[in-house]
């Protein structure tokens, strides 16, 4: 059981989301009109007035791809993974609460990932306030 000393709750929860996001934000980007179903049909309209909804869906990639990136950079300043953590949980938190379907056999594991998120949001604050007060003295 020595290797779970050397684990980190921070990176297993990093690495994870770094992989779903690279997951997503790949497959969202070579294949958006696959993934309008999870699109709920107001926001459609909505976006649909500033530009295609497969446009939105490239761009939604490419922020999932920079999360993913970010997770990963273990040579990023605390503060900033932080609030890519934090956005992601929010992102996570309007795709339960505003989705097309709310809460159903598809997104329930969503609360799952909105919890990791917000666990890994508060370790990164954390962490990022103790470095702060270390450079203090």
């Amino acid at each position: 059981m020595n290797i779970l000393k050397k684990l980190s709750p921070e990176w297993c929860l990093r690495i994870g989301f770094a992989a779903m996001y690279l997951y997503s934000g790949v497959d969202i980007f070579r294949n958006p009109s696959g993934w309008i179903w999870a699109v709920p049909t107001w926001f459609i309209g909505f976006v649909s007035n500033i530009m295609p909804i497969e446009v939105y869906l490239k761009l939604q990639a490419i922020a999932e791809i920079i999360f993913a990136l970010v997770f990963l950079a273990w040579f990023l300043n605390t503060r900033i993974v932080s609030y890519i953590a934090l956005a992601a949980a929010l992102e996570m938190a309007g795709i339960l609460f505003l989705g097309k379907a709310g809460i159903d056999s598809i997104t329930f594991r969503d609360l799952g990932l909105l919890g990791g998120l917000v666990a890994l949001w508060i370790i990164l604050r954390k962490r990022a306030q103790f470095d702060q007060s270390s450079d203090i003295e």
